[in-house]
C-alpha cells in the first residue's frame, strides 16, 4: 500500500503508475486537482479492480498529517510505502522582501514540514510492515538558484529531515530521497531558462516523470540503502 502525496498529475501521477505496475494499492493524494485525480483513480482501477483511491487533504491546513494517515489506515489498515511528492515551487527575489515571509513559511509547511509529520504519524505502520519512505527533493537543494531562496531551503531542509530520520527509525525503516533536476518545465520557466538548463545538462536533454518514477520504484525495493539522496538530473549537478 503506497501513499504518495500530490499524486493526482506531473510527476506525481508517474510515481503513482510506476508503483502500481509494481503491484502497490495506490492512495491518490490531492488537494484541488480533483479532475486529474478521478481520472488516475479510474485508469488504475481498470488495470486492476479496487487497486486504486483518492483522497483529498489540503497539506497546508492544522493537524493534516494526522488527517491524512487516519483515512489511509481506516480504507487500508495498513501503509508499506510514503511517498512525500506534494511540492511547490515558487520565486522569491529579495527585492521583493515583503512577500518573502509568507512565501517563506508556505514554502517551508509544504516542502519540508508537512513530510516530516507524515512521516511520524506514518511510523507505526510502516515499522509494522517493514516500509520506507522516499521524499522527493530538488538538486537545487543542493545547488541553491538564484532568486528561489525560500524554496531551495525548503528542500535543504527535506534533505536534512530525512537523513536525520534515516538514522532515527534505522534499522526498521528506510527513508530516502530523489532529487530531480530539469524533468517538467514550469509555467513561469522561459526559453532563456530553458536553453540554460539543457546547455549545462551532460546528457544534453530534460527527463521525464517516469525517470523519477523509475527512481521512487528502486530506492523502495533496495533494502540495503537508506539516508541516500538519488540525483536524476542527466549529470547537471556535474557542472553547476
Amino acid at each position: 500500500m503506497a501513499l504518495i502525496t500530490g499524486a493526482a498529475k506531473r510527476v506525481g501521477a508517474a510515481i503513482a503508475q510506476q508503483l502500481h505496475a509494481d503491484g502497490y494499492q495506490i492512495a491518490i493524494h490531492h488537494h484541488t486537482s480533483i479532475d486529474e485525480a478521478y481520472q488516475l483513480e479510474e485508469d488504475l482501477n481498470k488495470k486492476r479492480p479496487n487497486s486504486a483511491f483518492i483522497i483529498k487533504q489540503d497539506l497546508a491546513e492544522k493537524n493534516a498529517a494526522n488527517k491524512l494517515i487516519k483515512m489511509v489506515v481506516n480504507k487500508t489498515g495498513q501503509i508499506n510505502l510514503l511517498v512525500n511528492n506534494a511540492s511547490i515551487f515558487l520565486e522569491t527575489p529579495l527585492e521583493q522582501s515583503k512577500s518573502v515571509e509568507n512565501l517563506w513559511d508556505l514554502l517551508h509547511a509544504i516542502n519540508a514540514r508537512i513530510p516530516y509529520f507524515l512521516s511520524l504519524e506514518a511510523i507505526p505502520f510502516l515499522r509494522e510492515s517493514q516500509g520506507s519512505i522516499v521524499n522527493i527533493t530538488d538538486i537545487h537543494s543542493e545547488k541553491p538558484r538564484k532568486n528561489y531562496s525560500a524554496y531551495c531551503s525548503s528542500k535543504a531542509a527535506l534533505v536534512a529531515v530525512s537523513n536525520s530520520l534515516a538514522l532515527d527509525l534505522a534499522p526498521d525503516i528506510r527513508v530516502n530521497c530523489v532529487a530531480p533536476g530539469a524533468i517538467l518545465w514550469a509555467s513561469t520557466e522561459n526559453r532563456a531558462v530553458q536553453d540554460d538548463a539543457i546547455g549545462s545538462t551532460p546528457l544534453a536533454r530534460i527527463g521525464n516523470p517516469f525517470d523519477i518514477a523509475q527512481a521512487v520504484s528502486y530506492l523502495a525495493k533496495a533494502e540495503y540503502v537508506t539516508g541516500h539522496v538519488l540525483n536524476v538530473d542527466g549529470g547537471r549537478t556535474l557542472n553547476t
